[in-house]
């Protein structure tokens, strides 16, 4: 067959898929095209000569003794020939190929037809394929889509594309609620292909990974590799804890990430439907790094009871006035404390006040006077 590899290059053009693809598509199309129309059983080859612009298709046998057994079998001898009949071809012998061209133009309309039948289903998978893989390569990235619809469950489904995505319930952050025409943000989980709704993406507001790809949009110095996201937690649509680390001696990890006057922060808050977020700074001293972690409490003391990386356990001493700052409205700032450093934190109480309190006993301040009687000596 002549000039096939232009027409694959515009067949590739067309379905927006890459040549090796295309060549693909049509190297087992015309395969079960030539079994449709010679036998199942029998195998070939395809030959691309791509300098002459030219495509072959070949039935290969391999050359056995007349009495060998596989002669017999009905599944296996097509790919065989007996040495006898070989010999039409010249001179062989046992082990050698021999290869016949199938030529698709002898087959007339038939052979057309079927081919075009082949090409179409195998193309389809080709586009399907690369769509699959372009897709596989983009989780763990934000995904912009607009919302279809709602269904009776809270399922969103998202318009991505050439593909459809599906934000469940439970991946959306509580208190959210889409409509159609909506234009929709959300990390992309992962890519599965279902029987009955083919391929689609599942997509998630609810991951820690979320929250950083969204700073890194938001943070030039995050997305540049100035500064590091080391970990991160959530408790999404309440709160979120982020450790930042940097090499860079005159650069504020902390600051830049806010920025100035909340800026950045606010817009990822805004994003995750108000979501407080915490910024610190990490330290591979782990000490200070889970006092860091639960702050706004004021720790007097952090003891590493187990470091390995089975078990993580620290012991925390706190003053009962801090008690409640360390663990949080329902045990929230424990928990993200935890899970930002992957150490199961334990809480020991003691007596006494870390905070000073402000006074409001007004009498103990100094008085203060106007009579400067007592200057006027310094002017005579």
């Amino acid at each position: 067959m002549e000039k096939v590899n232009s027409i694959i290059e515009a067949i590739a053009q067309d379905k927006n898929i890459s040549i090796t693809s295309a060549k693909e598509a049509f190297s087992n199309a015309i395969i079960n095209t030539a079994k449709r129309l010679e036998g199942k059983d029998y195998y070939f080859e395809t030959v691309d000569d791509t300098e002459n612009d030219k495509f072959y298709v070949y039935r290969v046998q391999k050359v056995v003794a007349d009495d060998d057994p596989v002669l017999q079998d009905e599944e296996k001898s097509a790919r065989y020939i007996a040495l006898s009949e070989a010999q039409e071809y010249g001179d062989v012998e046992i082990g050698d190929e021999i290869r016949d061209e199938f030529i698709l133009e002898d087959h007339g309309r038939t052979g057309a037809a079927n081919l075009y039948q082949e090409l179409e289903y195998h193309l389809q998978r080709k586009v399907e394929d690369d769509l699959f893989e372009g897709y596989k390569n983009k989780v763990g990235t934000i995904i912009h889509g607009v919302v279809t619809r709602v269904d009776e469950d809270e399922n969103t489904f998202v318009e991505i594309g050439e593909l459809r995505g599906v934000l469940t319930q439970r991946n959306r952050i509580k208190g959210e609620h889409f409509k159609p025409g909506d234009s929709l943000k959300a990390l992309l989980k992962f890519v599965k292909v279902d029987k009955k709704f083919g391929m689609h993406l599942e997509l998630t507001r609810t991951s820690p990974k979320f929250l950083e790809e969204l700073l890194k949009k938001e943070v030039p110095e995050i997305e540049d590799g100035y500064i590091e996201i080391v970990s991160s937690a959530r408790i999404p649509g309440e709160r979120a804890k982020i450790a930042l680390y940097t090499e860079r001696p005159n650069l504020d990890a902390v600051g830049a990430t806010v920025g100035q006057r909340g800026v950045r922060i606010n817009a990822v808050s805004q994003e995750l439907n108000g979501e407080n977020i915490d910024c610190i700074e990490y330290s591979p001293i782990p000490e200070l790094y889970i006092t860091r972690a639960l702050s706004p409490a004021i720790v007097k003391s952090v003891k590493i009871i187990s470091n390995t990386e089975k078990q993580k356990e620290a012991l925390v001493t706190i003053t009962a006035d801090q008690k409640a700052r360390a663990i949080g409205k329902s045990g929230i700032n424990i928990r993200l404390a935890s899970m930002l450093t992957k150490f199961n934190i334990e809480l020991h109480e003691i007596e006494g006040i870390s905070a000073a309190p402000q006074s409001t006993d007004t009498q103990s301040e100094p008085e203060k006077t106007t009579d400067t009687s007592a200057l006027e000596n310094l002017f005579n």
